[in-house]
């Protein structure tokens, strides 16, 4: 039989909203996580991946609250959040899919212009790697890096001018050839991390928009254990 009566409608919706219960409790718990364990440090980054778990806790519980108690007010508040929160996410998927090579390059180079000194510490220890582009430049220019001489390619040779952070003052100016550059470490794993982001918001802005329709059709569907003269 078709899943199309009131108590179908409800247990849905009720049952969409808890996954979004729990991706918002995984966003939380994650970001919380990486801040204390010193796995992150940009309280930018924590601090935006925890306001996106609570703004998406907050939309669940006024659509978990509405489909439990049939509300109106709260579902029809609930459809409209949930299409604008549709219509930013299928935008932002579909961008980071359509992005070619040389844009993914030039967002990410930007991102490490802006990013600060720590956070450029983070990433060559995490993933041991020293520079972004060019590992030469001092961590004064806009393209530079701190200095990397924790590093286990710096270890043997800790007073070349990318390992100590400053240029040396010859025109050559070398660096250990296992010092590999985070941009070409990392090419893979940015493009990879572009398509996965655009897939997996795909594929929830599909959950939105479905949700969207069953709480159109939910609204207006009649309470059986209700007054019949109770809804019009």
């Amino acid at each position: 039989m078709a899943c199309s009566g009131f108590s179908c409608s409800k247990n849905t919706l009720t049952l969409l909203n808890i996954l979004y219960f729990i991706v918002a409790i995984i966003l939380i718990g994650v970001a919380a996580y990486g801040r204390v364990a010193s796995l992150v440090t940009s309280l930018t980054l924590v601090g935006s991946v925890i306001t996106c778990g609570v703004i998406l806790f907050f939309i669940a519980l006024i659509g978990l609250v509405g489909s439990i108690r049939h509300h109106q007010v709260l579902l029809f508040f609930y459809m409209i959040i949930l299409f604008l929160l549709f219509l930013l996410q299928f935008s932002l998927a579909c961008a980071c899919l359509a992005v070619n090579t040389q844009q993914k390059d030039d967002l990410v180079t930007r991102g490490w212009m802006k990013a600060s000194n720590e956070t450029r510490d983070n990433v060559q220890k995490n993933f041991d790697c020293c520079g972004f582009l060019d590992n030469k430049l001092p961590a004064s220019d806009n393209k530079g890096h701190p200095p990397c001489k924790e590093l286990s390619c710096c270890k043997l040779n800790p007073s070349r001018s990318c390992c100590s952070g400053q240029p040396e003052n010859t025109t050559n100016l070398t660096c250990p050839l296992e010092c590999q550059a985070c941009y070409h470490k990392l090419q893979d794993k940015i493009y990879a991390a572009f398509s996965v982001t655009g897939g997996i918001g795909l594929f929830f802005s599909f959950t939105e928009i479905i949700g969207v329709w069953i709480t159109v059709r939910y609204r207006n569907q009649k309470d059986p254990r209700a007054n019949p003269s109770a809804f019009l």
